[in-house]
This record gives structure tokens, C-alpha cells and sequence, in this order.
């Protein structure tokens, strides 16, 4: 069942909020052990919750998430509830209080069943670097799902929850969302708190929505976007009823496509089902524009020197000393190298050393400030597109689900597969991965298109991807997954 149909079976009285929450733990139950998609499994709290919603119907019956399962990237915080970020360092940390976006989701009637798995501190791009061992993608359970929010995007896909809150820093809610053949959108920077994100990239990080089907995510966008005092880098922008945007008209939007940036190293199956998708946008009416994005193709490695910079200075709080895990050592400065070496994996450990060497005395100009400079000129490019353009279109990935194990040891190669997805969070624009097509298989693996919009337009992406969904039946497939 989507959100929307949870929501108005339980508001009607056709379901009760604990029925629905105990056929989705069952799921986890019977699911879960193969995909490892959830850390933490809330079923005493999840049931408890969904009990007091049956009990107090009429005060939940507006409520628009009235009785809905929802899964949280274990990187935001839940009060008492476990919050690892995927790393030993925080493996027993309970958060004293919620993430703005959970205490939004609560107050609207949402049922909280688990914390999913998800790279180390939100740093990867497989969902191998967690310390509790990969997720698998329900459609190949030899492939990853994307990462960093791999367990949310793959906890969706196969069933184990209608809807799962990420977080995106470059591309980690867009890029797992396109491999497990989901809707996953970044929203505008400041859209949506990050007060209760464990921080990457302070200037990149977003909490975005991944649901089946757009309308569910723009349901989900409505809970969560708004100012919050709580952080200051949240916009006061109003927010727009974004179910009330999914029209199905789309005569006259312009979709810009920037050919001279995805003609070379895109998959074949991925360039023809995106080139597909545009054909079909193009049907319902909307012109197909040629775009010039002349500096994105530099966005990678700006990405990867601005990203690690501020993991370096993020990171720095986790010595043992104020909470999390603490390794023994003769004096101080030995306690806080065992606790760091100890606690962090290899990929966060990588990215905490760039970005400190990249802040250093004599390299700061030449990377990191550069970098910044680089940011802008990205930036503009896309502010000149959209002088002509409603939206940007692209792959979300490059290629498709790729198998556990292929990347992980070749770092280069882990981050090529953010190429299309880092400008969206260098840029703070909002953007969306929608399911537009599969590979020939075997194995049948998801395709996304991604579609970036301009600042605070998320009802653009979101009303495009309905429009899309409409004439297409992608997003409606189910991963071929056994229980166990």
C-alpha cells in the first residue's frame, strides 16, 4: 500500500493503524535478514504508537500521515531510540531528543518501525562502509542499493516500509532511490531542518523523502519542509500544498538536457531508458530544450574537497571524550587516537585526512578556496539554464546497480557514480530521481531519471514525476525478493 492509501484506509476506519504496523514488522521480520536494511528494528515503540493512534482516531483523523509505517536513516536523531550513523564510534548512542523532521513526521500521525542502515557517517556511495555490513538491492541481492541511504531506498523497494526519510549530501538519496527503482528527492537547501542530522557536510547536507510513487513523496514534503528555529540555516520560504501541484499537465514546462555532459561514460540501457523517459515527458507536452552546464564537469572533485573539508571539521567532535565509544590509552592524546582509530571505518578515516590536509596552512588557497570558487561558477551555469529552462534533466546514475564488492576498493571509482548527482548539493537546488526504466537483464535492474529544478520549486519536480508515473508503469514493479 502507498502512503496515501494507508493514510485514507485508516482515516475512513477501512484499516487500523495496528493492523497496518504489524503486517509491516512481519515484513521486516521475514524480509530484513537477507536485505540487512535495518539497524534497528522499533517494533514495542512502532506498536505502541500505532495502539494510542487507534485509540485516539478522531484526533488523528485529519492527521495526513494518520497510522503510516515510516523508516529513518539511522544518521537522524530519534529520541530514545539508537542512532549509530552506521559507525562503531556511536554503536550505542541513544539521542536525547528528535530530529525536527521526526518530531514533524510524529505530529502528523506517522509510526516510526526502525532506523535503517546506511553508509558510515553518510560517507560512500554502495553502503559498504557501514559498520554493520551491507545492504543488499532487493533486485539482485549480489548488488548494492546505492548508498548512503541504501537502507531506506531498499526498505522501501522491497515492501518493508511505504515510505523512508534520507539524507542527501551528494546524491545519497537520489542515487540509492534510481538503483532500487524508487522516488527519492533532495529538496532545496534549507527546506527541511537539519536540526537532528548528524552532520557530513554542513553546507550540503538535506533530509529528503523516498516513497514508491511521487504522490507519497510530496505528502511526506508537506510534513517535514518549513522554517525551524532550531536551525538557522532553515528558510523561512512558505510551503506550497505539494499534493495539490500533481495536475498531470505539463504542456508548455521546458526540460533542459546538457548532452555534451551525459554523452560519454553513461551506460548504454541507462542512456536509452533516459532518453526514453524524455520521449514521454515530450508527449505529454513539454519541449525538450538543449542546455550548456560547462563547469559541471567539474563538480566531482570540487564535491569531494568541499564535502571532506567539512566532514574533517564535523568529524572532530567524536574523541571520546563527550559521548559515544571511548578506546583506553596511557594519556590523552593516546585515548583519543585508539577511540578515532578504533571507532571510525576506512572510508570515513580517508575523508577525515583529505579534508584536513585540503584546510592546511599553504593548501587552503589552493584547494579548498579554488574549490569554493568553482562552486559558484557551477552555480551560475545552472542559474543561466534556467533563464530558459523549468528543470534540468539527466541520469541519476550512470550505470545501474553495480555488484557488492566491485567498487569498494577502488575509491575513484565509488565516486564517479555521484557524477550527476553532486551538483544538485553544491548548488542547493532541489532534485528528484524517478524510476523511468529497467536493464534488459538478467538481472532486471532500475533506472532513474533525475530532474533538478530551481530553488524552492520542488512542486515542478514533484508534478513532473507524477505526470511521468502516469504514462509509465516503473515505479509499479516489485522486486522479485524471497522471504526467508
Amino acid at each position: 500500500m502507498t502512503v496515501r492509501e494507508i493514510r485514507d484506509a485508516i482515516r475512513s476506519g477501512e484499516r487500523s493503524a495496528a493492523e497496518i504496523c504489524r503486517e509491516t514488522l512481519a515484513r521486516i521480520d521475514a524480509v530484513n535478514p537477507l536485505l540487512n536494511a535495518f539497524n534497528t528494528v522499533a517494533a514495542e515503540r512502532a506498536l505502541a504508537r500505532a495502539d494510542a493512534i487507534d485509540r485516539d482516531r478522531d484526533r488523528h483523523r485529519g492527521a495526513p500521515l494518520a497510522g503510516v509505517p515510516m523508516a529513518i536513516k539511522d544518521n537522524i536523531c530519534t529520541s530514545g531510540l539508537r542512532t549509530t550513523a552506521s559507525s562503531r564510534i556511536l554503536e550505542h548512542f541513544v539521542p536525547p531528543y528528535d530530529a525536527t523532521a521526526v518530531s514533524r513526521l510524529e505530529a502528523a500521525g506517522a509510526v516510526v518501525v526502525g532506523k535503517t542502515n546506511c553508509d558510515e557517517f553518510a560517507m560512500g556511495s554502495s553502503n559498504e562502509t557501514s559498520a554493520f555490513g551491507p545492504v543488499r538491492n532487493p533486485w539482485a541481492l549480489d548488488r548494492s542499493p546505492g548508498g548512503t541511504s541504501g537502507g531506506s531506498a531498499a526498505a522501501v523497494a522491497a515492501g518493508l516500509a511505504p515510505c523512508a526519510l534520507g539524507s542527501d549530501t551528494g546524491g545519497s538519496v537520489r542515487q540509492p532511490s534510481s538503483l532500487c527503482g524508487v522516488v527519492g528527492l533532495k529538496p532545496t537547501y534549507g527546506r527541511v531542518s537539519r536540526y537532528g542530522l548528524i552532520a557530513h557536510g554542513s553546507s550540503l547536507d538535506q533530509i529528503g523523502p523516498i516513497a514508491r510513487r511521487a504522490r507519497d513523496v510530496a505528502i511526506v514534503l508537506g510534513v517535514v519542509a518549513g522554517a525551524d528555529a532550531c536551525d538557522s540555516t532553515s528558510a523561512p520560504e512558505p510551503v506550497p500544498d505539494y499534493e495539490a501541484a500533481l495536475t498531470g499537465d505539463v504542456r508548455g514546462v521546458r526540460v533542459g538536457v546538457p548532452r555534451a555532459l551525459v554523452e560519454q561514460g553513461v551506460d548504454p540501457d541507462v542512456a536509452r531508458a533516459t532518453t526514453a523517459a524524455l520521449d514521454v515527458l515530450q508527449a505529454r507536452g513539454a519541449a525538450i530544450v538543449d542546455v550548456d552546464l560547462p563547469h559541471a564537469r567539474y563538480a566531482t572533485p570540487v564535491y569531494y574537497l568541499v564535502s571532506t573539508a567539512e566532514a574533517s571539521s564535523n568529524l572532530a567532535r567524536y574523541d571520546g571524550v563527550r559521548y559515544g565509544f571511548r578506546a583506553t590509552g596511557a594519556d590523552l592524546r593516546a585515548m583519543y587516537g585508539q577511540t578515532r582509530g578504533r571507532g571510525f571505518g576506512a572510508e570515513v578515516k580517508r575523508r577525515i585526512m583529505l579534508g584536513t590536509y585540503v584546510l592546511s596552512a599553504g593548501y587552503y588557497d589552493a584547494y579548498y578556496l579554488k574549490a569554493q570558487q568553482v562552486r559558484t561558477l557551477i552555480l551560475r551555469d545552472y542559474d543561466r539554464a534556467f533563464e530558459r529552462v523549468d528543470v534540468v534533466a539527466m541520469p541519476t546514475s550512470p550505470v545501474p546497480a553495480f555488484k557488492l564488492g566491485e567498487k569498494i576498493a577502488d575509491p575513484l571509482q565509488m565516486y564517479l557514480v555521484d557524477v550527476f548527482t553532486v551538483s544538485a548539493n553544491l548548488t542547493g537546488l532541489p532534485a528528484i530521481s524517478v524510476p523511468c526504466g529497467f536493464t534488459p537483464g538478467p538481472p532486471r535492474l532500475p533506472i532513474g531519471l533525475q530532474l533538478t529544478g530551481r530553488r524552492f520549486d520542488e512542486a515542478m519536480l514533484l508534478r513532473l514525476a507524477d505526470a511521468y508515473e502516469r504514462d509509465t508503469e516503473w515505479s509499479t514493479p516489485l522486486p522479485p525478493i524471497p522471504s526467508r
